[in-house]
């Protein structure tokens, strides 16, 4: 089983490119954030039409995750995590696999900049929130994958030059180490675990020419808790969609369970 996360950036400006992607991927589950819409103006038939059933959790003109699958995804809330400011940023489900299930929660962390605002405080009470109810989670299934757009950098190897972002809300210490106590519930940074020393990128900024100069950022993440740790195959950031025409600032990162 295939399963992507992607930050797209607006479902609707970029369905030409996710489309593609389905088409050339066959992923199996695609982990949408930033989708930028209302479920009202989802688009769900051009989904329907190549095989997938969306599941949306929206919000007007900003924020807003979803689940395009082709396998059938069960007991979906988007209450997981309610904020301070109601927004759209959690959606949760599960899959089976063979006599048990996996929970699938699919996040769009806050960026939290300018440090020095309000949105820097929201971003580290919500990431506070979020731990509290992932570790509540475990206590009732262990099997979980944590996948989307944490707005984090977990260390230098992660971004092209780090000094430049050293007083940026994605790489704040105090910020890592929010990252770092989810991680210590009993979860993996599955792409650093296959990657130690490997230094590949999520994110491009669409100014000053980061694409081309590669100025990347790795901010998308999937976490898999240690109970499931043997069964991933493999993990894989797919630059394609970066390179075409009208894209998102992210690219897909993708995972293979065996």
């Amino acid at each position: 089983m295939l399963i992507t996360s992607w930050n797209v950036n607006s479902v609707r400006a970029r369905i030409s490119n996710i489309l593609d992607y389905l088409k050339k991927s066959k992923t199996d589950i695609l982990m949408l954030q930033e989708i930028k819409t209302e479920e009202i103006n989802f688009p769900f038939a051009e989904f329907k039409k190549v095989g997938y059933n969306s599941y949306v959790f929206g919000q007007k003109s900003y924020n807003g995750v979803a689940f395009i699958s082709k396998v059938k995804i069960d007991e979906v809330k988007t209450d997981f995590l309610v904020d301070e400011r109601k927004q759209s940023r959690v959606i949760v489900g599960d899959i089976q696999y063979k006599k048990n299930s996996i929970k699938l929660v699919n996040i769009y962390v806050p960026n939290g900049n300018p440090i020095d605002t309000d949105k820097y405080d929201f971003k580290k009470n919500w990431l506070n929130l979020f731990n509290l109810k992932i570790k509540k989670a475990l206590i009732k299934n262990k099997n979980i994958i944590i996948g989307g757009d944490f707005n984090i950098i977990p260390e230098k190897i992660d971004v092209h030059d780090y000094k430049k972002y050293e007083n940026d809300a994605l790489f704040k210490l105090e910020i890592r180490k929010k990252f770092l106590e989810l991680i210590n519930l009993g979860f993996h940074d599955i792409y650093r675990y296959y990657n130690k020393e490997k230094q590949e990128y999520t994110f491009w900024d669409y100014t000053s020419g980061a694409w081309p100069k590669n100025n990347g950022l790795r901010i998308d993440h999937f976490l898999v808790s240690n109970n499931i740790l043997d069964k991933i195959k493999n993990v894989n950031i797919n630059k394609n969609p970066r390179s075409k025409v009208k894209p998102s600032d992210h690219t897909p990162i993708e995972l293979l369970i065996n």
